[in-house]
């Protein structure tokens, strides 16, 4: 088996193509990230094709001025730009094709046409149901919701009934894709992993009780609601973190909830979050929609217990009231409920804690999720050999 794996940015990708390469699998992995970051991951650079180019222009415009880009959104441009060099970049040789949702329209096709199975990896929910439920919510506040452009919402859909198989990382998104009419054998099923070796605990400086969110800082996330919940229940001696970049959006629930004890840490790289989870008591993901929050295995590797959403792909690896808790989305009185059962119960805390970090080590590293999706791609070429993996 020899497989292509084609993306714009990085998002899991890179792990996908150190794991592949693992097992002998990886053909070629395509992106726009350059070559010496790719390196990192332990990828023979021979096996490397960055479109460099497009990573800088892209992130280029995104800093341009608001004003001067005025009512232009090149976000599909860019993207279609990069999909059609992905064409021109595919050589015979391949027998899986795997492109991220929404930048491999045409590429998917040209890899059809040279004989390759292909695979559209999905890390959030459903399109149409992704796009309706943020709508929602940001109507709920006054807002318009224009992340999402009509182009590639097009292509998308289009994409999931051409491909042969669409990867997705949890049970959420696949309830979002059956009810949209995707037979269930087109669903790959596999959920992501974490970097074990990179998250772990450290020793904690204090005995403040904390909750820590992680990520970016915006409706789609659910801060508002964990805002509200942590300001409201005012508990003494307790602190929440927000670690990660604060949206325009959030800015006027962050005054509305301005606290001493709601602390904004700003935005810092992957490799110094093990302290920030270390420092803290509970994770909390409250997200309105997000396939797979890949903070939630960040924690429990760090060994925190987790609150998190129907809507966050936590259910796939957290076991409520063993690991921590599943609320429904929007529920600001769940949310309450479930920080101060366990701000009144420091020992269950610790035992959960304990439970997600031994959960974490068991089965949520990279190398679990190698294994577990090499043999759901050599199940489309050789259903028997894809036994011997599992």
């Amino acid at each position: 088996m020899k497989v292509t794996v084609s993306v714009f940015g990085r998002f899991h990708a890179l792990n996908l193509a150190q794991q592949l390469q693992k097992y002998g699998y990886l053909y070629k992995l395509i992106s726009s990230y350059p070559t010496f970051e790719i390196t990192k991951y332990g990828i023979d650079k021979s096996l490397i094709n960055s479109l460099l180019y497009w990573e800088v222009l892209s992130r280029s415009w995104q800093r341009v001025p608001s004003w001067l880009k005025g009512d232009r959104n090149l976000q599909l441009w860019f993207i279609e730009q990069f999909d059609r060099s992905v064409v021109n970049a595919l050589s015979p040789g391949f027998d899986i094709f795997v492109g991220w949702s929404g930048c491999c329209f045409w590429s998917m096709y040209r890899a059809q046409k040279m004989g390759a199975k292909t695979i559209i990896e999905r890390g959030s929910s459903h399109m149409q149901y992704q796009t309706a439920i943020l709508q929602e919510e940001y109507e709920k506040w006054g807002l318009q919701f224009t992340e999402t452009h009509p182009g590639i919402y097009d292509r998308e859909i289009q994409s999931y009934s051409d491909t042969d198989k669409i990867a997705i990382p949890s049970v959420f998104v696949k309830r979002t894709f059956l009810e949209q009419g995707i037979p269930e054998s087109k669903l790959i099923h596999v959920p992501y992993g974490t970097n074990t070796a990179e998250f772990y605990p450290e020793p904690k400086q204090d005995n403040i009780f904390r909750v820590i969110h992680c990520g970016g800082i915006t409706l789609r996330k659910g801060v508002q609601y964990l805002l509200q919940a942590f300001y409201e229940l005012n508990l003494p001696e307790a602190e929440l973190w927000l670690v990660g970049t604060i949206s325009l959006e959030i800015e006027p629930f962050l005054a509305k909830y301005q606290s001493d004890r709601i602390i904004i840490k700003g935005n810092h790289p992957q490799s110094q979050l093990r302290f920030f989870y270390s420092q803290c008591s509970v994770f909390c993901l409250a997200s309105i929609e997000d396939g797979f929050g890949m903070v939630i295995p960040q924690a429990m590797a760090c060994g925190l217990p987790i609150i998190h959403t129907t809507n966050t792909g936590g259910e796939d690896i957290v076991r409520d009231g063993i690991d921590g808790f599943c609320v429904p989305i929007r529920d600001v009185e769940a949310l309450k409920e479930k920080i101060i059962w366990l701000y009144d119960n420091p020992d269950k805390q610790v035992e959960m804690g304990n439970n997600a970090l031994a959960q974490a080590r068991k089965s949520l590293d990279w190398d679990d999720y190698g294994q577990r999706i090499s043999s759901e791609y050599l199940k489309i070429l050789q259903p028997v050999s894809a036994e011997k993996l599992t």
